[in-house]
């Protein structure tokens, strides 16, 4: 374990070994840093926070402060980070609130680059990236391996979905469907994100499905629950095309119209 000298620690913070901490950093409240994660110059860690292994801080972050929510009375909630995540420059991630999940999550393997902001109650699933100056708002939730553009802002409890591409410049105020690209400034869709399914893996017959399965859902004219019915009986089985119906079937806020209509 390396802390610099200048930086402050104080209350209950345990740090496990392999730990770096640079120049002078505040860490204060109930904080936990996983083995092996690094901590560069300037950092804020403050409140309840959870920190996994094998993460990179980078200089001038700051996680844990309280939420930008007028309805925030100093509840005890957390943030929570798991192992093998990259937070880069000036990222900020605040804690949850009481009128939501009392936390705030970013699972394994995602990349915040530089000036990115998740706020209160916002769950991130693995692997997700989030370019520079990307915005969450309040209660969002980002599926796994999903792609957030440069200076994007999700609009407090929307969604997007797994595998998702957001470009750059989008605003998100409603949600945005697994597989799917999403642009515009009032976002809208442009069809299945094909390079990103291939880079995850997908099989051609897989991607195939998703596209057919969008083209029903978007571009036959067919009624939403029209739609939906002859997905479930044209690819009864296929847990893709099944996310993708769930996620729809779940909406709060209304999904993403294609471009096209």
């Amino acid at each position: 374990m390396k802390v610099h000298r200048t930086s402050l620690i104080s209350g209950n913070v345990r740090i496990a070994e392999g730990v770096e901490i640079g120049a002078f950093c505040l860490i204060e409240g109930d904080v936990e840093i996983g083995e092996g994660t690094r901590i560069g110059n300037r950092v804020t860690i403050k409140g309840r926070v959870r920190i996994g292994r094998n993460c990179r801080i980078y200089d001038g972050a700051v996680i844990g402060e309280e939420p930008q929510h007028l309805r925030y009375e100093g509840e005890e909630s957390e943030v929570i980070i798991g192992n093998n995540v990259i937070i880069r420059e000036y990222v900020t991630v605040h804690r949850g609130t009481k009128i939501d999940k009392m936390k705030t999550v970013i699972e394994d393997g995602c990349m915040l680059m530089a000036y990115a902001h998740v706020a209160h109650d916002c769950v991130v699933r693995k692997g997700v990236i989030m370019a520079n100056c990307a915005t969450l708002g309040g209660h969002v939730e980002v599926g796994e391996y999903a792609f957030i553009g440069g200076l994007s802002a999700v609009h407090q409890f929307a969604r997007v979905g797994a595998y998702a591409m957001v470009g750059g410049l989008t605003g998100v105020s409603l949600d945005i469907p697994p597989f799917c690209v999403a642009s515009g400034q009032h976002a809208k869709l442009y069809g299945i994100n094909i390079k990103g399914l291939q880079r995850r893996g997908f099989s051609k017959e897989r991607i195939s499905a998703i596209k057919k399965a969008y083209r029903i859902l978007f571009r036959s004219g067919l009624l939403r629950e029209e739609a939906i019915r002859r997905l479930r009986k044209e690819f009864e089985g296929n847990e893709d095309v099944e996310l993708l119906i769930r996620f729809i079937e779940t909406t709060r806020r209304g999904v993403a119209s294609d471009a096209g209509g």
